[in-house]
């Protein structure tokens, strides 16, 4: 199995950098987790990594506005990247985080997947379509996590998963799509798994 040797456990905070000149070397491999402020992020890198406090949640969405890097291994990291589309920031900062947002998805050498998470109740909002047809034109695979699936029912949850892939469909890109939720470790491994052999492309490159 080649992702025998990847952990998301171990990942283990690395930095906060304000902009991609103050990450780490552009090299080995990154996966980046991308979404609204408020589609649960933080709880999603706590779940996938099998930790409580690796990502820092809170009450109030919109607390990352940094790009945080969590170290796997020395080649291997996971990124999490400034929330977008949250109302109650001033525009300034909003422009700045976009800023960084942009920067780090086309500069970055080493980015080689993309995470992206939305509420089951709201997915495919106009920026979430955006960074998902952006990373299809990139050739970018892309895991869209449908976050918050206990607040559906499965069945309800399972037709969201299904309206979802329709849309993305015509993008004719490598697009995951699945129900997930860090309350209830839903679609969690196979989660895990995805993230982990994308991880693991260096030795197949």
């Amino acid at each position: 199995m080649s992702n025998a040797a990847v952990h998301l456990s171990k990942a283990t905070f690395t930095i906060s950098a304000p902009d991609i000149r103050r990450l780490p070397e552009d090299t080995g491999i990154e996966v980046a987790f991308a979404g609204r402020s408020n589609a649960g992020k933080s709880s999603a890198l706590n779940a996938l990594t099998n930790q409580k406090s690796l990502a820092r949640t809170s009450k109030t969405p919109g607390r990352t506005q940094l790009i945080n890097v969590f170290e796997v291994s020395d080649t291997q990291r996971l990124v999490d990247l400034p929330g977008y589309g949250f109302a109650k920031v001033p525009l300034e900062m909003k422009k700045k985080w976009q800023k960084a947002l942009g920067e780090y998805l086309e500069k970055r050498e080493s980015l080689k997947g993309l995470v992206v998470l939305m509420d089951i109740r709201h997915p495919l909002k106009d920026l979430d379509r955006n960074l998902i047809e952006w990373a299809a034109e990139s050739n970018l695979p892309v895991l869209a996590l449908l976050t918050k699936s206990d607040k559906l029912s499965q069945g309800k949850a399972s037709a969201e998963v299904l309206k979802v892939k329709k849309n993305l469909a015509p993008l004719n890109a490598d697009i995951k799509v699945q129900a997930f939720s860090s309350l209830k470790k839903t679609g969690a491994e196979q989660a895990n798994k995805i993230i982990c052999d994308w991880l693991s492309t260096e030795a197949s490159e």
